[in-house]
C-alpha cells in the first residue's frame, strides 16, 4: 500500500509539474497568496450552501457566552473572506486575523452585506503570534477550516487561550483525515502533498481532533461527521466548541 502511494504522488507531481516548478523557484507562494482569496470566495458560498444547518448548529450558543455588557466580543481566526458573518449574533463586536493581506477587499465586503455585526480591526498576523490582540479580551474564538493550514496546532491553540477571557469558548469546523481503513484516506495520502501547494498550505491528513483533546480548554464538546460536501477527500469534518 505505501508503495502503490508513493507511485501514485510521483504521477500526480508529473502531471503537477508546473506548480512544483514555480515553488522551486520561489514564485509559487507569491501566486498562491494573490489567487487563493479568489477561489475561496467562490468555495465559500457552496460550502455555506452545504453546511448551512451544521454551522447554524455550532454557532446556535454563541450568545451564551458574552460578557456582562451582554455584547459578545468575538476574535475569528483565519477570518478569510467572511464567510462566517451571517451566522453570528446582531450586535456581536468582531476582529479578524488572517496572515493574507490580500482577503482584505473580500471579507469588508461581506462586512458592508452585514450590518448587524459591530466590525473592529482587520488584524494582518499569523494565529501563532497574536500580539497584537490583548490577554483575555474576547469572549468567544471562532476557527473553520483554518488547523487544516497552519504552521503549529498546539502554538495557535495556547495563543487561543491566552485571548480568551475566563470562561470563554473556541468554536472550530475542520475537515480532517478519515478513518485509516477506507479508499479515501487512501487518496487523501495520495494527493496530499500536490494539494498542500495548490490550497495555499491545506493538509488532507491532519488528525487536528489529536491536538484539540491535547490542548488545555476545561471542556470539549467535539463530534466527527461525514459532511454533506460535493468535495469527498474533505468530507470527514469535525465540528465543536471548548471551554477554556
Amino acid at each position: 500500500m505505501t508503495l502503490a502511494i508513493l507511485v501514485l504522488r510521483l504521477v500526480v507531481g508529473i502531471l503537477a509539474f508546473p506548480i512544483y516548478l514555480l515553488n522551486l523557484l520561489g514564485m509559487w507562494n507569491w501566486i498562491c497568496k494573490m489567487w487563493f482569496p479568489y477561489f475561496l470566495s467562490r468555495f465559500t458560498v457552496t460550502y455555506n450552501e452545504q453546511m448551512a444547518s451544521k454551522k447554524k448548529e455550532l454557532f446556535s450558543n454563541l450568545q451564551e457566552f458574552a460578557g456582562p455588557s451582554g455584547k459578545l466580543s468575538l476574535l475569528e481566526l483565519g477570518c478569510g473572506t467572511g464567510a462566517n458573518f451571517k451566522f453570528y449574533p446582531p450586535g456581536c463586536r468582531v476582529t479578524c486575523v488572517d496572515p493574507n493581506p490580500s482577503f482584505e477587499k473580500f471579507l469588508f465586503k461581506s462586512v458592508s452585506e452585514n450590518r448587524q455585526l459591530q466590525f473592529e480591526r482587520f488584524v494582518v498576523a499569523a494565529g501563532e503570534n497574536m500580539s497584537q490582540v490583548a490577554d483575555g479580551s474576547v469572549d468567544v474564538v471562532v476557527c473553520t477550516l483554518v488547523l487544516c493550514s497552519v504552521k503549529n496546532q498546539e502554538k495557535i491553540l495556547r495563543e487561543v487561550c491566552r485571548v480568551l477571557r475566563p470562561g470563554g469558548a473556541f468554536y472550530f469546523m475542520e475537515h480532517v483525515a478519515d478513518e485509516r481503513s477506507t479508499w479515501n484516506y487512501f487518496w487523501q495520502q495520495v494527493l496530499d502533498p500536490t494539494w498542500f501547494l495548490l490550497f495555499d498550505g491545506c493538509n488532507l491528513t491532519r488528525e487536528s481532533w489529536k491536538t484539540l483533546e491535547q490542548a488545555s480548554f476545561s471542556k470539549l464538546k467535539l463530534q466527527h461527521i461525514q459532511a454533506p460536501l460535493s468535495w469527498v477527500l474533505v468530507r470527514p469534518h469535525i465540528y465543536g466548541y471548548a471551554v477554556k
